[in-house]
């Protein structure tokens, strides 16, 4: 039977995993909400149905069944990373494939902690704290003592720790302490508070890393052991609640930037680490491996995200398979459907830079403050360069839901270099025309000209 992928995600992402399906030849199903009737994934879809909450599992295996699915996409956000829904999925009296990892390696990758564990076990340098979580206040002073000395050796000249909720997220549960005496009392309010909203008072401390680039290795691993990678990117520019903003691939680029250490072999390192971890939990699908990068060339693995990434069109555009393009979303369905690899690391070429613009309706004059109202017009130039990725129609007025982040596109830009695609990447943002109306009647306000600032300061270290 031909295989028939429900789409349970939105916008763009919807919209690459459609056009990966018909790249593939396979049958897909959409679902939307009805704040996204307007979207063009809701548009373009042939078969599709409404349901309340992308949320919902009930909702989701509903319509699977309805419509006659045989696997589900999660896209990312939402269900993408919830290892009871992949394992649901999978183990159901009628079982679908779920296009992501085994529910067992989301399960043991989702947990920082266990991360942390799993790499110090591989020799893999982590951010220095600690690996349990910590209920003892005592305990806590005293791993923290020993914290603030080793930054302190390190040369960190304002030492600082984090506190956190060990079963938070998305940064709830969050202190910072300069001094020794504020451990105890930061530690009894973050126990409490992660008592209260997370039903779990443990606690964990971390070194503060004051100055640091955020990278990524992209990886695709297979049921049949098959692991490679495609190569590093660049995240550090970020909205100050840890919302990238723009994405750079490769990771860094000494023929761009000065740097103090020995770039080439830093990026080899944080590959090679990748792999040796995810070798070692069998790693089968698409995957992200974040890591923290200082000026002094010391890498430290933060976590990993077991689903596809949003920037992840510019690993491939910098990536090519025996002298063809890359298409990280149809590897991610072609392999969760059974299919090998083809190809081993030696037939992937790396070429050129490639440039992500995150393209959203926020004031970041005003601490990036959300905004809602209706798109008048968006339109861009074409290049042969440029590929942009969005659900807002350009021939009709679009209202932008207030239930969803009001991302409206993914601009992706090729250079043979950083210097040309960086210099293509502001041609696109002089050229593309945003207009629209806020609910009260002023204009709406989007990040264009906060990306055009911060173009200037991609792939170096913040002061």
């Amino acid at each position: 039977m031909k295989d028939r992928v429900l789409i349970a995600n939105r916008g763009e992402i919807a919209l690459r995993i459609m056009e990966a399906c018909e790249e593939l030849g396979l049958d897909y199903v959409v679902v939307y909400t009805r704040p996204d009737e307007e979207s063009l994934h809701v548009r373009k879809a042939k078969r599709k149905y409404r349901i309340a909450d992308y949320r919902d599992p009930n909702e989701l295996l509903s319509v699977a069944d309805e419509a006659k699915c045989t696997a589900i996409h999660p896209g990312y956000g939402f269900l993408a990373e919830d290892f009871r829904f992949a394992r649901r999925v999978v183990k159901r009296s009628r079982p679908l494939t779920f296009i992501g990892p085994r529910w067992e390696v989301i399960r043991d990758l989702g947990s920082k902690l266990n991360v942390k564990r799993l790499a110090k076990e591989l020799d893999i340098p982590v951010i220095p704290g600690t690996t349990e979580p910590l209920y003892n206040e005592i305990e806590a002073e005293a791993r923290a003592e020993e914290l603030f000395e080793w930054l302190r050796e390190s040369g960190e000249e304002d030492p600082r720790l984090l506190i956190k909720a060990s079963a938070g997220g998305g940064g709830m549960g969050i202190e910072e302490v300069r001094e020794l005496e504020e451990v105890r009392p930061v530690f009894r309010r973050v126990r409490a508070y992660a008592k209260r909203l997370f039903g779990d008072e443990g606690v964990i401390i971390e070194a503060k890393i004051s100055r640091f680039q955020h990278l990524e290795v992209q990886l695709l691993g297979t049921p049949h052991g098959e692991l490679v990678h495609f190569g590093t990117r660049n995240c550090t520019i970020q909205s100050p609640g840890r919302q990238k903003r723009i994405e750079i691939a490769p990771g860094l680029d000494p023929q761009f930037v000065n740097y103090s250490f020995d770039a080439d072999a830093l990026l080899a390192e944080i590959i090679n680490h990748s792999l040796k971890l995810a070798e070692a939990v069998s790693y089968d699908s698409v995957g992200t491996w974040e890591w923290l990068i200082t000026p002094e060339g010391r890498a430290y693995l933060m976590e990993v995200n077991t689903r596809i990434q949003v920037e992840n069109e510019i690993s491939a555009k910098i990536s090519q398979v025996k002298s063809q393009t890359v298409n990280l979303i149809k590897e991610q369905i072609r392999i969760a459907l059974g299919d090998k690899l083809r190809y081993q690391q030696k037939d992937i070429h790396f070429s050129g830079t490639a440039i992500e613009l995150r393209l959203v309706a926020e004031d970041t004059q005003r601490n990036f403050k959300p905004l809602s109202g209706t798109i008048t017009r968006f339109s861009w130039e074409k290049h042969p360069w440029l590929t942009v990725r969005t659900h807002v129609p350009q021939d009709k007025p679009y209202t932008i839901p207030t239930e969803y982040d009001p991302n409206l596109a993914l601009a992706i830009v090729w250079g043979k270099d950083t210097k040309e695609a960086q210099q293509r990447a502001l041609v696109f943002l002089e050229e593309v025309i945003i207009e629209g109306k806020r609910s009260q009647g002023e204009p709406l306000v989007t990040n264009v000209s906060f990306l055009k600032n911060k173009l200037t300061e991609i792939l170096r270290f913040p002061e």
